[in-house]
């Protein structure tokens, strides 16, 4: 069974800065694109953004410049640091990866168990 754990998260202040971790767990071929998606409350999930196999990287434009996403492919694991933190960054942040189940199979999609970020001004 695939699993998707994330770690991280927690309180900051306005400006701060916190990391959080998404390791995919379990029997798969390999691991496709992944990234990080988050709903505040009242809110839709909305993708912030999200990192291929080989690197290329998207960014939704109202996190541009403040957080990075990175991975490692030999953990299977997406990183993403968020820097200069702002209120309107509190939100449940959710981990998302397409997995590759067998090696003439198509991708499936998954999702983390979301990890609170609450940024107080």
């Amino acid at each position: 069974q695939v699993q998707l754990v994330e770690s991280g998260g927690g309180l900051a202040q306005a400006g701060g800065s916190l990391r959080l971790s998404c390791a995919a767990s379990g029997s798969f071929f390999s691991v496709n694109r992944m990234g990080w998606f988050r709903q505040a409350p009242g809110k839709q999930r909305e993708l912030v953004t999200r990192i291929t196999s080989g690197g290329s990287t998207y960014y939704a434009d109202s996190v541009k410049g403040r957080f990075t996403i990175s991975r490692d492919n030999a953990k299977n694991t997406v990183y993403l640091q968020m820097n200069s933190l702002k209120p309107e960054d509190t939100a449940v942040y959710y981990c998302n990866a397409d997995i590759i189940m067998g090696y003439y199979e198509a991708s499936k999609n998954y999702w983390g168990q979301g990890t609170q970020v609450t940024v107080s001004s």
